[in-house]
């Protein structure tokens, strides 16, 4: 299983920011994705996951009806659009293959993309 998260970088509170995330090495239609975020000094924290199709989607309560979750099952590839961006999103963001909310859950991760809002 191999993920590149690519799409972060600095911006002003306010500001928007689109993730990308391609995946390859299994079949990505298949399962739902997630997207992650650490901020500086705190534990990795579960953002927002979709389902196989895109359909349905979740959000943490402090990014809900700012982020917005989609998947191209085409193009093996999981987006995060991020508006009204806050200094307290900063963060590196992560994709994953979905296997619950708990970071634990998860063995490893790819490297992830540096999101930075100024205020």
């Amino acid at each position: 299983i191999h993920v590149a998260e690519s799409g972060g970088g600095l911006v002003q509170a306010g500001g928007s920011l689109r993730l990308s995330c391609v995946t390859s090495g299994f079949t990505f239609s298949s399962y739902p994705m997630a997207w992650f975020r650490r901020a500086p000094g705190k534990e990795r924290e579960w953002v927002s996951h979709t389902d196989r199709d895109g359909i349905a989607a979740y959000y943490a309560d402090s990014v809900k009806g700012r982020f917005t979750i989609s998947r191209d099952n085409v193009r093996n590839t999981l987006f995060l659009q991020m508006n009204s961006l806050k200094p307290e999103d900063t963060a590196v963001y992560y994709c994953a293959r979905f296997v619950g909310r708990t970071p634990a859950n998860y063995g490893s991760w790819g490297q992830g993309t540096q999101v930075t809002v100024s205020s």
